[in-house]
């Protein structure tokens, strides 16, 4: 079985193809939630886009999600409000926690900022404990990366 860093590697070369040249951001959002779920199989994988004073649904891959969340609410909101990755080992603990699958247990967010203000988030549930750490928050910090490059070279 390969590990985490040699799938993240495989996953930032797959993506790179499907968004170079592509400057369309939510044609690259749904292809980069689609890679991400097929390449680890998390229980959720998408998007959330700043829309005026919210988080509003974006592209994504899993069960039915929450489609609006306000600023400093839940995980993704506090991410949001503070402008950094979060990486919560067990959602159950978090307080504000907003539960749009009870099958979630742990969670990263990863903002996207431009020009110093977040735009928009990547988000992934896990379905088990304490799933994310370090090494992921890197990789997808360099995917989100490409994400905002993309159609720009």
């Amino acid at each position: 079985m390969k590990n985490k860093e040699t799938l993240y590697r495989e996953l930032l070369t797959e993506v790179g193809g499907l968004v170079d040249g592509e400057s369309d951001e939510i044609a690259n959002m749904a292809n980069i939630a689609a890679a991400i779920y097929a390449k680890f199989g998390f229980h959720w994988v998408g998007f959330y886009r700043v829309v005026g004073e919210e988080l509003v649904l974006g592209p994504f891959q899993g069960p039915v999600a929450c489609t609006r969340i306000a600023f400093g609410r839940g995980v993704c909101g506090t991410a949001w409000k503070e402008g950094r990755t979060l990486i919560v080992p067990d959602v159950d603990k978090f307080p504000g926690h907003i539960a749009c699958s009870a099958l979630s247990r742990s969670e990263i967010v990863i903002p996207i900022a431009r020009e110093g203000a977040v735009v928009a988030e990547l988000d992934i549930d896990s379905a088990e404990l304490d799933t994310f750490d370090a090494v992921d928050e890197r990789y997808l910090t360099d995917l989100v990366t490409s994400l905002g490059s993309a159609g720009k070279s």
